[in-house]
């Protein structure tokens, strides 16, 4: 293909995504309320007789219902928006990089899938210590969209440090790192997944820190055992 080909197929690819997603947005404006219970469910965990959440402004109810949409378009979407990136850089791939590359795919959405459902089941531990924080004269009535950025927030971090282990093997398989390499590291590796667990995690929160840190040593062991079995084939 030409520069101006390249650009034609990835108009269409990006029209394809952007139709999707406002189809996803609209059925998950209409299954708002099933959505909403959703999300507050970690709080309703905690507090099951008194979880409700206050607006302050006439507007914010109809803001909340809007955020919600377009958060559930992007999820219900996602799996065209992957099929419609992988199509995009098929044809640049020679058949031994589309034979690690479907794995690959499939492995990145069942990780980042996990890392979402782990924050989800976290995020009441989360919670808990946030208002243990704040002492017991703090009452806690929390507005819709600020708790709602913060659990979405969560579950995106959560998903995308998941993709942690894709990345090292895909390095390993390109001969970027070597399992040895990652071996000699470990010591280093240990320090810098607890820091980037500190700042990526967005409550701040230990509980939700070692949450997210203890999965990614796990991974990073993993990584060196996959690249191991790939090294011998």
């Amino acid at each position: 293909m030409t520069l101006a080909q390249h650009l034609i197929e990835l108009r269409r690819r990006l029209l394809i995504c952007v139709i999707t997603v406002s189809c996803g947005a609209v059925v998950a404006f209409v299954l708002y309320p099933t959505l909403l219970s959703f999300l507050q469910g970690p709080y309703c965990h905690l507090r099951p007789k008194d979880c409700g959440l206050y607006v302050t402004g006439p507007l914010d109810g109809l803001s909340l219902r809007v955020t919600i949409a377009m958060y559930g378009g992007l999820v219900l979407a996602s799996p065209v928006v992957l099929w419609q990136c992988w199509r995009f850089i098929t044809p640049g791939l020679d058949p031994r990089e589309k034979r690690y590359a479907i794995p690959f795919v499939a492995a990145s959405i069942v990780l980042f899938l996990f890392g979402m459902l782990v924050a989800y089941v976290t995020f009441p531990h989360a919670l808990a210590f946030l208002i243990a924080v704040g002492g017991q004269g703090i009452h806690t009535w929390y507005n819709p969209i600020r708790y709602l950025n913060l659990i979405v927030l969560l579950m995106v971090a959560f998903g995308l440090a998941f993709e942690f282990p894709v990345l090292l093997v895909s390095l390993e398989v390109a001969r970027v790192l070597s399992p040895a390499k990652l071996s000699s590291w470990r010591r280093w590796a240990i320090v810098a997944i607890t820091a980037a667990a500190a700042f990526i995690t967005p409550s701040s929160d230990p509980f939700s820190m070692m949450a997210l840190a203890i999965p990614m040593y796990i991974f990073y062991e993993l990584s060196i055992l996959v690249g191991k079995i790939i090294v011998r084939r």
